[in-house]
């Protein structure tokens, strides 16, 4: 191809134009060997349960590998999604098989709601903050978001009525327990009522779980749609993952939805990439099958317990209660720091990553009207010697 050849602009779709990249993704190119991050949601690789998924890849390559090693069912295997719904059965939550849809990912799983859902301009409720993925999956099919504002006990259910009634958005997109970055928990009360909204207000609520099972304090929820009558879970999905409890590379979640939406996502998925690999999901249901799953969850607990307990404490003895608040969390991976209203913590981050400490801003947390001065931190993956380091290092950066 010579140089005339080369094109100078390609015509790209208005989606494609208008899309933004992940901000932590980027942050997770960072590889200074003295840098401590506090960035990513990544589950500690401390914990990844490595002999028990070698022997479970082990026995599926030698007992079944003409099976795991070829094409498999859109829906996803048959043998995984049972062991799906075994542990959704712990969490309250019975299903049968064929309401499941296996996907890579929970990110695929709400890119294919969003597919399915949402035409150009259409409404979409969800947290402020809320998972920053789900905003640019939704701003890519081009959304109208109206955020509704998280306290203590999770979302204003009184504000999200106002909402759905003004509004009337396809879509309430929640992650409930344990939220990010929120970390908080929506309450008993507040559950129930939100079920009667949306039911009312006839708007499919997503619901994202992907932490529920890294509970260390505190009593548990049940999932909304586990509270939910026959009537109100016509308008309830239900999303959850492998990722933070067994292995992120795995890249295995599901879909718990009704069978006419299921039907649309089952189409979507073909599209997308026919199925999820049949090797992870049949080397993620050995595995699950083994037991090993429940002591595995014991560890994690008792670590991130440990972490999220070492940073609460470095938190309040490096920073005065005045110059940052916080919620220490009962659960999950995250703590959600406010800042004084002097502090943009986009603008902080260079410095701090000049301390040899990383965070994420606040801002792209916030699908409508940004907050600049708050700020997630990880807890996860770091030792509670690192964690005390990193927090120090943070507040010389704020000092400075």
């Amino acid at each position: 191809m010579s140089n005339s050849d080369t094109p100078t602009s390609y015509r790209f779709s208005r989606r494609a134009l208008n899309a933004q990249g992940s901000a932590i993704r980027e942050m997770l190119k960072a590889t200074r060997p003295d840098l401590i991050s506090f960035a990513g949601g990544l589950p500690s690789p401390r914990l990844f349960d490595v002999s028990g998924i070698q022997e479970s890849a082990d026995a599926v390559l030698s007992s079944s590998p003409a099976k795991a090693l070829q094409y498999g069912q859109t829906e996803g295997s048959p043998e995984l999604r049972q062991a799906l719904c075994d542990l959704m059965a712990s969490r309250g939550l019975p299903c049968s098989p064929d309401q499941l849809l296996v996907t890579t990912g929970s990110q695929q799983g709400i890119d294919l709601l969003g597919k399915v859902m949402l035409d150009p301009g259409d409404a979409v409720a969800l947290e402020r903050p809320t998972y920053l993925a789900a905003i640019q999956i939704f701003s890519f099919y081009e959304a109208n978001f109206f955020g509704v504002e998280v306290d203590a006990q999770g979302v204003d259910v009184t504000a999200l009525e106002q909402i759905l009634a003004q509004h009337r958005p396809k879509l309430l997109y929640l992650v409930p327990t344990f939220g990010n970055p929120s970390g908080v928990t929506l309450s008993r009360e507040r559950r129930q009522r939100l079920l009667e909204l949306v039911t009312r207000y006839q708007v499919l609520l997503v619901e994202d779980d992907p932490y529920s099972e890294l509970r260390f304090s505190g009593e548990a929820e049940p999932p909304l749609i586990a509270l939910a009558t026959p009537e109100q879970r016509r308008w309830c999905v239900y999303l959850s993952s492998l990722s933070k409890i067994l292995s992120p590379g795995m890249r295995l979640a599901w879909i718990l939805a009704p069978s006419e939406l299921l039907a649309k996502l089952t189409v979507a998925k073909q599209a997308a990439d026919l199925h999820t690999s049949t090797l992870t999901q049949q080397v993620a249901a050995h595995y699950l099958a083994s037991g090993r799953l429940a002591p595995h969850l014991q560890l994690a607990r008792a670590a991130y317990s440990q972490q999220a307990q070492a940073m609460a404490s470095a938190l309040q003895r490096h920073f005065p209660p005045a110059t940052l608040q916080f919620q220490t969390p009962q659960g999950g991976m995250f703590i959600w720091a406010q800042l004084s209203s002097q502090v943009n913590t986009a603008e902080l981050l260079p410095k701090a990553a000049a301390e040899g400490v990383l965070f994420v801003p606040g801002r792209p947390f916030f699908a409508t009207h940004p907050k600049a001065n708050y700020l997630r931190l990880s807890f996860a993956t770091q030792t509670p010697e690192e964690i005390e380091e990193g927090v120090r290092r943070l507040a010389r950066a704020i000092v400075d």
